[in-house]
């Protein structure tokens, strides 16, 4: 889950108290590939964990170009230090794998972006002023359905921050039920809004329509083909398996271990920087769906307030140069919060130039305070700019 939609676009935005050490307060040294990476982004990454993020992983591609970096600690009680290849929580970032099997769906003619939630799940979104029948798949995909989110209610997470169940299971079904007990924010298509619930339905109506888990799906449609062989979707599980990231609170204390259940098809998968950039770059350069798909894909809202937001990705312009002479690279951006990670995915439209980085601290109950849930960092902020820039 996550309401920091571009994660480093905001990241120096609202201060916050309190920072995640390092190990002996230094500054554990950068590790990379022989590819050199771009000019700025190791010192952006390095300045990250000094900022207050324990350990840091980063991808960059320059045209055929790749470079890897870590820095920090991977699990700070052992000392261990962070790899290019740990897997992490990607959070949101599911949204786009998700998005992009219902368009392989509509692709296929199986199924219409314009056809009701009604049409799919008879019954799932009724009362107390939610209509499924008003409401379209485009707008589930979108956020503008106006549905309403449990998981931004600090009630919904007791418990695990205060019964401490880690292990805690929310199926979907119960989540979205908790949701319709609450009026919709606005009439369906009228506004914009994020909620996860929107995308526990997208999950059920590929079930729906395929008669298969969300997670098989995309387990046969996305992580195969790819050879996307570290990225999985856990449904219960509470713990990362194989070699990974530990994720922290601002506190410094280990939260990685954590149900992803109530998450599912809004955000529970588990991957690697390099699992997430290979579906990136087939996923916007059009090697995964169709063309009028892909249109659609990359269709922005066109509402007041509203993001750049299309089907799951939203658009982003990263600021280059001075102030005098200011340029921008526009690139498609996911990104994905949760207990212990923090991660942006950035690919320019012809996949020439990505990043993907994650962090192991994000603060749930701070953030269900509406309180900034990571470090203020400048070197999260300066990172697209030295990968996509230049």
């Amino acid at each position: 889950m996550t309401r920091w939609a571009g994660v480093c676009a905001v990241a120096v935005a609202v201060a916050v108290t309190g920072a995640v050490p390092t190990a002996a307060g230094a500054v554990p040294r950068t590790e990379s590939t022989p590819t050199s990476p771009p000019v700025g982004l190791k010192e952006a990454i390095e300045q990250t964990v000094a900022d207050g993020f324990p350990g840091v992983v980063a991808y960059a591609r320059r045209g055929e170009r790749e470079s890897r970096i870590a820095a920090g600690l991977a699990d700070t009680a052992r000392g261990e230090r962070a790899r290019p290849d740990q897997r992490f929580r990607i959070a949101s970032n599911t949204k786009a794998f998700v998005s992009t099997v219902l368009l392989q769906l509509e692709g296929e003619g199986r199924l219409s972006l314009d056809d009701s939630v009604e049409t799919w799940l008879p019954g799932v979104v009724r009362g107390n002023g939610n209509d499924g029948g008003a409401i379209t798949i485009r707008q589930l995909l979108n956020h503008t359905s106006g549905i309403y989110d449990p998981t931004t209610e600090p009630e919904f997470f007791a418990p695990y921050l205060v019964g401490h169940e880690w292990d805690h299971v929310y199926t979907p079904r119960e989540v979205i039920a908790r949701a319709v007990r609450h009026a919709p924010h606005f009439a369906p298509g009228t506004d914009w809004k994020y909620s996860n619930t929107n995308y526990l339905l997208a999950g059920l109506v590929i079930e729906a329509v395929t008669h298969h888990s969300a997670p098989a799906e995309i387990q046969r449609r996305i992580l195969a083909p790819l050879g996307l062989a570290h990225t999985s979707f856990p449904l219960t599980d509470p713990d990362i398996h194989g070699p990974h990231l530990h994720g922290y609170d601002l506190k410094g204390r280990d939260v990685t271990r954590f149900s992803p259940s109530y998450d599912w098809t809004a955000g529970a998968m588990i991957s690697t920087i390099d699992d997430l950039a290979r579906f990136h770059r087939a996923l916007f350069t059009g090697k995964l769906l169709r063309p009028a798909q892909q249109r659609a894909l990359q269709t922005t809202v066109r509402l007041p307030n509203a993001p750049a937001y299309g089907l799951g990705v939203q658009r982003m312009d990263v600021a280059c140069g001075s102030e005098a002479d200011a340029t921008s690279v526009t690139a498609w951006e996911t990104d994905g919060s949760g207990p212990g990670f923090t991660s942006i995915a950035l690919t320019t439209a012809d996949g020439k130039r990505q990043l993907v980085l994650a962090a192991n601290v994000f603060d749930l109950g701070a953030d269900l305070q509406h309180e900034r849930p990571f470090p203020p960092s400048k070197g999260l902020e300066e990172a697209p700019t030295a990968a996509l820039c230049g």
